[in-house]
């Protein structure tokens, strides 16, 4: 997986790249991003598809938040539509997962900075979900190691923190090097997440996990991070 940040070194899969309703990212990360990759608009994504003159593969959504211009735009463009009631069980995010097979891998930009429930959701979603999912932006990119895997990741622009969050109650045999404070066979809890700010020290960081899932989040803006520390 390729991002203007990093490459995060996995099983090459079909790369789908969904542009969703939180954060809008910045429009020349995206546009790089977009390249070679279908697009999918979630809801509000549309907007920045209209705005970039990018014509997405499909727009999914109940359109709660979209400006309704955004929404004609795309009916104007022949975008096929996959309208959902607003009154459902499932978020937007989690109806347009359902383009994602076990072949694919998917990118979901526009994932950060909305509300804490709609992160929260499509954080644990991703973690479980059988696909290969990453979330990122030109701030913020998490991507998850399950039981058993291990992954190299190549930084372009070091992060200015990276940590390492349970996505189920236990993680066992977390190893990471090249960092300030490297791991070797640890456990770690969900309950009491510790292994967070951590210092990337090479351009180059591998991390394993024996058993559970486990979110690697990368913040690489200096400002951001300040503002957001707690």
């Amino acid at each position: 997986m390729n991002l203007p940040q990093c490459e995060i070194l996995s099983t090459p899969r079909r790369e789908i790249l969904f542009i969703a309703g939180g954060r809008v990212p910045d429009s020349n990360w995206f546009k790089t991003v977009a390249q070679g990759r279908k697009i999918f608009a979630v809801d509000r994504g549309i907007e920045l598809c209209r705005a970039l003159n990018i014509l997405p593969e499909i727009l999914i959504g109940d359109f709660d938040s979209a400006e309704s211009s955004a929404v004609s735009w795309a009916l104007i463009k022949k975008i096929p539509v996959e309208r959902h009631p607003v009154d459902k069980d499932l978020t937007d995010t989690q109806l347009a997962l359902k383009f994602v097979d076990e072949n694919s891998a998917a990118i979901i930009t526009g994932a950060f900075g909305g509300r804490f429930d709609h992160a929260f959701s499509t954080i644990f979603t991703c973690a479980h979900f059988p696909a290969k999912i990453f979330l990122a932006d030109e701030r913020e990119i998490i991507f998850y190691v399950r039981g058993g895997e291990s992954v190299t990741v190549n930084f372009f622009s070091k992060p200015f923190a990276l940590s390492l969050l349970p996505m189920s109650g236990i993680c066992r045999g977390v190893t990471i090097k090249n960092v300030h404070w490297e791991l070797d066979n640890a456990t770690l809890a969900q309950n009491f997440p510790s292994a967070v700010s951590n210092r990337v020290e090479s351009s180059e960081v591998q991390i394993s996990v024996g058993s559970g899932i486990l979110a690697v989040y990368c913040c690489f803006s200096e400002s951001f991070s300040r503002t957001s520390s707690a």
